[in-house]
């Protein structure tokens, strides 16, 4: 998704996402360290019960704002046997203009992201059962989240990310993925869905693909274009994989 982050088409599809303030968090910040000598953060919503299940979310291009937070509270009530924790890829940036976000996007670099991953999964522990899911830019990156867990991760729930184009990457990924798609997205393309599809297929790994006659990041109800009938089937499935295969 980096790639696209000065592509002004691509900026301006994203219109600024309705306001929201969320002020029932149940969760807190924590804050975790990482290889680079740095520290990285997190929103993390505990289980009510001591866990080794863990659900990795990642927020879109917009950075860890309330919507991703009310989210990662909503799937550890729904799921319960899990600890969430939604990290902050933007080191603290968040925004809610297209421009901003695009710039912080295209200021990444895959080290820093790989750093962020990792120190969570350190945090999470070595005998984490490593569960992901994000939106837009968080779908690529819960993809990479899954590759990088190696044989801790049990699912992975991608929704419109650009999917990892290098078969032997994919070989490595140990466990199912969960790809949701729209047909109307310009970027995330069935075209490029059918790549994906041709490329898990040739690495012997399982993908289940969802698409919905819906455009890119339609299952953002802060998004102005959002498509509240197949965002909720889509969640409603996201969610049953899940819950399956942290049992």
């Amino acid at each position: 998704m980096v790639a696209f982050a000065n592509d002004p088409a691509f900026i301006s599809a994203h219109e600024s996402p309705l306001p929201f303030k969320y002020s029932e968090q149940g969760g807190q910040i924590i804050s975790f360290a990482t290889a680079d000598g740095r520290n990285a953060y997190a929103y993390f919503v505990k289980a009510a019960s001591p866990t080794n299940n863990y659900l990795f979310v990642f927020h879109e291009w917009w950075g860890l704002n309330d919507y991703i937070k009310q989210r990662a509270d909503e799937l550890q009530k729904l799921i319960g046997n899990v600890n969430v924790i939604a990290l902050d890829i933007y080191d603290g940036r968040v925004t809610s203009n297209a421009d901003s976000a695009g710039f912080f996007m295209s200021q990444l670099k895959d080290v820093r992201i790989e750093n962020i991953i990792n120190g969570a999964i350190t945090y999470a522990g070595k005998n984490a059962k490593i569960g992901t899911i994000g939106w837009c830019f968080g779908g690529g990156l819960s993809l990479k989240a899954t590759s990088l867990a190696g044989k801790q991760a049990v699912g992975c729930v991608m929704y419109y990310g650009m999917p990892i184009t290098d078969v032997n990457k994919l070989n490595e990924l140990n466990c199912d993925v969960f790809g949701i798609f729209g047909t109307k997205d310009k970027w995330i393309s069935p075209e490029v869905v059918a790549q994906f599809e041709k490329d898990m297929k040739s690495a012997g790994k399982i993908l289940t693909v969802k698409s919905y006659d819906a455009d890119h990041a339609f299952a953002n109800p802060s998004n102005p274009h959002y498509d509240k009938v197949a965002s909720l089937d889509a969640n409603t499935l996201a969610l049953a994989f899940l819950m399956q295969h942290f049992k």
